[in-house]
């Protein structure tokens, strides 16, 4: 059944949003620079059966396959006119796995980076960004989208763009941005300011957080940065740190890894706990497993990260509060 994320939050108890995209449907045959968001077109079966298998797996938010769905991206592949209907069907897609789900099942639309720099570092204005999120987020909103799933954002001038569009489009929206540099995102954004983007906005968001980046441990730390910030968090970690096979990429992180990794987020101060590349339905129910078992717990030390989910990428990624306290935490909620 279809619900609303305002709705879920309500129930003040964490959230599972859903695994990675375009890992799982290497899996399923996309071939490399093939984008995925033509399957929504063009296989939308394989679509719906990795929506089905991660609703299956216990996810209480599904994302979109809109992750690259702008015209800027879309432009690689000579289909920069058809955002808004790529995004529509996809959403589509997406809305008719929730409706047929036997329990509330939230519709996020996902809004990746555009891969160009703004002004005065490039060429995007901030109004032509404005435009190509407002044309995908309206398709995502035609399709029956909840909310506006922002995310992997390095980039404040982006980030606020993509929040405006969704403002103008008049979906509440989410925004998680990807700390993947020595604890900040690759543009210098520490996890302390991300609130601070959208404060002038006329509408905030509905939840920050962190998403992607080098491993749990990294992205863990981040979000504790977050904790005392008075609005909910998401954490959507990588599943592991991704290695090399041959010329394959895995990701290091088993089901037991992840499992870990949700309890550890949600007493790192996240509501919403998901995963990101390299996360298959089968992290995904493990999760599922260990948050339905969860008691709240202190917030855990950077110590007790590391030997659960593995060393820091980047060992200059704490930026702590010394003073932060220990208590065990409750889950935010807005009213």
């Amino acid at each position: 059944m279809r619900t609303t994320l305002e709705a879920l939050l309500a129930l003040d108890r964490p959230l599972l949003a859903d695994g990675a995209t375009g890992t799982n449907y290497f899996g399923m045959g996309l071939g490399p620079g093939e984008p995925p968001e033509m399957w929504n077109v063009d296989h939308p079966e394989k679509v719906r059966q990795l929506h089905q298998e991660f609703v299956d797996a216990g996810a209480d938010i599904i994302l979109t396959n809109t992750f690259g769905c702008n015209r800027y991206r879309l432009k690689l592949h000579g289909a920069q006119d058809r955002a808004h209907e790529i995004a529509e069907r996809a959403a589509i897609i997406a809305s008719e796995v929730a409706a047929a789900a036997p329990r509330p099942v939230v519709v996020a639309g996902s809004v990746g980076p555009t891969g160009e720099l703004l002004e005065p570092l490039g060429a995007m204005t901030v109004e032509g960004a404005v435009a190509a999120f407002a044309e995908e987020i309206e398709g995502l909103r035609a399709g029956g989208a909840d909310v506006a799933w922002i995310e992997t954002k390095s980039a404040a001038q982006e980030m606020r763009a993509a929040a405006q569009a969704a403002i103008e489009v008049g979906l509440p929206y989410t925004v998680t941005a990807s700390f993947d540099t020595a604890g900040r995102t690759m543009m210098g954004l520490r996890p302390t300011e991300l609130i601070e983007v959208f404060a002038d906005l006329p509408v905030a968001p509905l939840a920050i957080g962190a998403n992607c980046g080098v491993g749990a441990s990294d992205l863990l730390l981040a979000i504790q940065q977050m904790r005392h910030i008075d609005t909910v968090i998401i954490a959507k970690s990588n599943c592991g740190v991704p290695q090399f096979r041959g010329s394959e990429i895995e990701y290091s992180g088993n089901p037991e890894l992840m499992g870990q990794y949700a309890t550890l987020a949600v007493d790192s101060g996240a509501t919403i706990v998901g995963g990101c590349c390299g996360t298959s339905p089968a992290h995904l129910a493990e999760m599922r497993h260990q948050l339905d078992q969860f008691q709240p717990g202190e917030t855990p030390s950077i110590e007790h990260i590391i030997a659960t989910t593995g060393p820091l990428t980047n060992a200059v990624s704490v930026d702590a509060d010394p003073n932060a306290d220990s208590t065990p935490r409750r889950r935010r909620r807005r009213d």
